[in-house]
């Protein structure tokens, strides 16, 4: 085995991807070449560092029974075809079947990773806008603690009427709002401050797939709630029980209005 041989086989070596014979060779190969075998720890060492740091998120029990109750429908509808009377069509049978199950897993996983990386976007997005607006100095567009202030000024310049509400009574005082943009959409963005912090709380119209309910993002906690019609998202560096706390109580007054 040369080094173009072993280049095209490192990383599936490292795997375990390849069969014995291969393995035997490139084994011996490696052996002798400090260059592949350099590549081959480099491979290792990523596959390390990947292992690590990559975050690790456990399929949800609403996940699992999609992936069950899809793959229950593709067996009962490939049940319910008639069955060819020939023996040797069978194991066509079985294998269209099979081809079905797997698609259908494929899509599943597909659509449930692309929808996670989609929200993981938005609310790293969320997390820079509040920064940018922070050391930028332009927290607020629109100054003023009175909701019939700001939700007339933010409604006049949305295609959408976000709730707004002062919770100073529960020591959450509105200081007013501005406009965003995440996800490539003009947002709502209702100011708040918490004693000495600062809370974002970016408002938009329902999302069919909602973000985490909680993560950290630079330092930064990020909480998630849904009312009125609305998605709420929370951004501040006040602990994370004080605001998945404060955005689901300001979803659900806002809801009761």
């Amino acid at each position: 085995m040369n080094c173009d041989e072993a280049g095209t086989l490192v990383a599936r070596y490292a795997d375990g991807e390849i069969d014995d014979l291969q393995s035997r060779s490139i084994e011996q190969h490696l052996r002798g070449c400090g260059n592949c075998a350099a590549k081959h720890q480099g491979v290792l060492a990523l596959r390390a560092r990947i292992r690590a740091e990559a975050p690790y998120f456990p399929a949800t029990a609403a996940l699992r029974e999609r992936v069950r109750a899809l793959l229950a429908n593709a067996h009962d509808a490939a049940s319910a075809r008639p069955r060819p009377e020939r023996a040797r069509w069978r194991w066509l049978s079985g294998g269209a079947l099979a081809g079905c199950t797997a698609t259908v897993l494929a899509w599943v996983l597909g659509t449930a990773v692309i929808d996670w990386r989609a929200n993981e976007d938005v609310a790293v997005e969320a997390v820079e806008a509040h920064v940018q607006a922070t050391l930028g100095n332009h927290l607020i567009q629109v100054a003023s603690s009175d909701r019939h202030t700001v939700k007339p000024w933010l409604s006049a310049r949305l295609d959408y009427s976000p709730p707004v509400r002062d919770l100073a009574g529960e020591g959450f005082a509105l200081s007013g709002g501005r406009l965003d943009s995440l996800d490539k959409q003009r947002v709502a963005t209702l100011v708040y401050r918490y004693r000495l912090h600062t809370i974002d709380v970016f408002v938009r119209p329902e999302l069919a797939h909602a973000p985490s309910a909680l993560r950290t993002v630079r330092g930064f906690n990020v909480a998630h709630a849904t009312g009125a019609g609305m998605d709420w998202l929370a951004v501040s560096d006040v602990s994370a029980d004080v605001l998945t706390g404060f955005v689901q109580r300001l979803a659900q007054e806002s809801a009761s209005q």
